[in-house]
């Protein structure tokens, strides 16, 4: 049996914390030092979490083994499986020749990139997130902003930057509902927590998107849309969070921005359009002419694309475009909103006690750990709902079975280095999970008495920058904010919340959400690149939450509801 000691060297917390942070490091160096591909850096990573586990914990080599091969085996089920399947049907959406129409009822809201990134990435990538998270916005936005025309290394580095105010509240609001189930706090208090902390974030990332797709001259021209979205979303996000639905509120935040975008383009035009749209096919001509654009992105090339003649669009030919996307709206709308389905769904989920492991690790606290629980959830699993409607999409669209599955089988292999990134790195957040590592890092930040409000949001930007998931950070670390904020007398609702908060803006370095971004777009084997490019963001906005937090924690404590 074995139970973490938080203090093994030296009974030094500090001299503890810092060999717990080495894998971390080891990851971030290759990766944004050293220029390694990701999945060399997670694999390294690993092979330093696994002798941290061993040497400095005294974790038994056999118990460290298999703590890896669980969380390798949850990084290709569900997440890798999620990917797999988001990519898959925005594929046959090509090959049907149904984006092409998609492409111009995006043109007939606005035919201005910049505009168009703004919808897409943040309007329709925060529903994606709302309704199935792990990745799946990332994937099928960054493929949607490559296909109307952005190059390669602009679309991953802005669906990973969209991809932060709405994962607080993604996927149907499971982060805050994970932290309220682990800390006994009512999860309807964290969220409205949350829902007057991640708006400042939703108020400004319009307008850094507008930045990076044109730089100072996007902003100048767009910014009364960019602005007008994030407000809106914004407003929703906290509107909808104290008082109508945690669960709900990234699904009403997201309809909010998107409606917000169309009013502002009834009355209002941007100036420039036609030039940016030069300069960014521009870039992504010299880009791939250059070479340097990596893999071939994600297309599907073994199967012939149907070409549909560009006539007027239709009311069927707009709902045609239309329909996959709707319908994994309607999809997870049912699965996840309508408890008789929710329920069912939940029932088929199979927990498999990880052989050899489970029984043989105590917490730190000295109970029976719940995570050597592997949870094979084959049905409920966003990955197969996607999946569902792949297959119902098909036959509306006409897609033979054999070439579905060649177009399937084709996506398996362009990923199939993403899935090593993604399986190194949830293997490498396991061993440091169960050996204690985590926990010592955590317990170490927290030692610092009321100025722990400043730093709380860090553990919730640590926790999903190692595992990719808010709800994996809040499940680390909900607990310990809690307590350190009672022995600090801070409020622990709000640090709770910070952990969520902090989280969001994390994903974007996570190597998790890298390798996905990378393969989306065909940039694998350049992920130390786009990570280069997005650390300056996140550590930018993650010192903004961590003002915030820490100045709720006192003289902004009115904001607070």
């Amino acid at each position: 049996m074995y139970t973490p000691d938080l203090e093994p060297l030296a009974g030094s917390i500090g001299l503890s914390a810092a060999v717990a942070c080495l894998p971390l490091l080891t990851v971030f160096v290759t990766l944004g030092l050293l220029r390694w591909k990701a999945h060399f850096a997670g694999l390294a990573g690993l092979v330093v979490a696994l002798a941290v586990a061993v040497l400095a914990y005294d974790m038994p080599v056999n118990l460290a083994g298999l703590s890896a091969t669980q969380g390798f085996a949850f990084g290709l089920f569900p997440i890798v499986w999620i990917v797999i399947c988001a990519i898959w049907l925005y594929e046959l959406t090509v090959t049907s020749g149904r984006f092409d129409d998609l492409r111009r009822i995006i043109d007939a809201i606005s035919d201005d990139p910049r505009i168009q990134a703004i919808i897409i990435a943040f309007g329709f990538g925060g529903l994606l997130e709302a309704l199935a998270g792990f990745g799946a916005p990332v994937a099928i936005t960054g493929v949607m902003l490559l296909a109307i025309g952005f190059a390669p290394m602009r679309a991953a580095v802005v669906v990973l930057l969209a991809n932060t105010a709405p994962v607080a509240f993604g996927a149907i609001g499971i982060p805050i509902l994970t932290a309220g189930n682990l800390t006994g706090i009512d999860y309807h208090e964290i969220g409205a927590y949350v829902g007057h902390q991640t708006p400042f974030i939703a108020l400004f990332v319009p307008l850094f998107i507008a930045f990076l797709t044109d730089g100072r001259r996007g902003v100048a021209q767009t910014w009364p849309v960019a602005l007008a979205v994030g407000v809106m979303f914004a407003v929703a996000q906290w509107v909808s969070a104290t008082w109508i639905s945690v669960e709900l509120t990234d699904i009403i935040a997201s309809l909010a921005g998107i409606a917000a975008a169309v009013v502002v383009l009834r009355f209002w035009k941007p100036t420039g359009s036609d030039a940016a749209r030069e300069r960014i096919l521009l870039a992504r001509d010299a880009d791939l002419d250059s070479g340097s654009s990596g893999t071939a992105p994600i297309t599907p090339a073994p199967v012939a694309t149907r070409t549909i003649e560009a006539a007027p669009l239709t009311t069927q030919r707009v709902w045609l475009a239309l329909f996959p996307y709707l319908l994994v709206i309607a999809v997870f709308s049912v699965a996840k909103l309508w408890s008789p389905v929710a329920r069912f769904l939940a029932s088929t989920d199979i927990a498999v006690p990880w052989p050899g492991l489970d029984g043989n690790i105590l917490t730190a606290a000295g109970s029976p750990a719940t995570t050597t629980i592997y949870k094979f959830t084959w049905l409920s699993t966003p990955g197969t709902l996607l999946l569902i409607c792949g297959v119902i999409v098909a036959a509306v669209y006409r897609v033979s079975a054999p070439d579905a599955a060649r177009l399937f089988g084709s996506t398996l292999i362009k990923l199939r280095f993403s899935a090593l990134t993604v399986g190194a790195v949830l293997a490498l957040a396991y061993v440091m999970n169960q050996s204690g590592q985590t926990i010592t890092i955590g317990t170490w930040i927290a030692g610092t008495g009321a100025f722990f409000a400043y730093l709380s949001p860090i553990l919730g930007w640590l926790g999903t920058a190692v595992t990719g998931s808010d709800t994996s950070a809040n499940a680390l670390f909900a607990t310990l904010q809690q307590t350190a904020a009672i022995n600090a007398g801070i409020d622990p609702t709000l640090l709770v919340a910070a952990n969520t908060s902090g989280g969001v803006v994390g994903k974007m370095i996570s190597p998790q959400n890298l390798a996905i971004a990378a393969s989306a777009v065909g940039l694998v084997g350049r992920e130390s690149e786009i990570f280069r490019k997005v650390i300056g963001w996140s550590l930018g906005l993650l010192l903004a939450i961590c003002l915030l937090v820490g100045l709720q924690s006192s003289v902004l404590a009115w904001m607070l509801p």
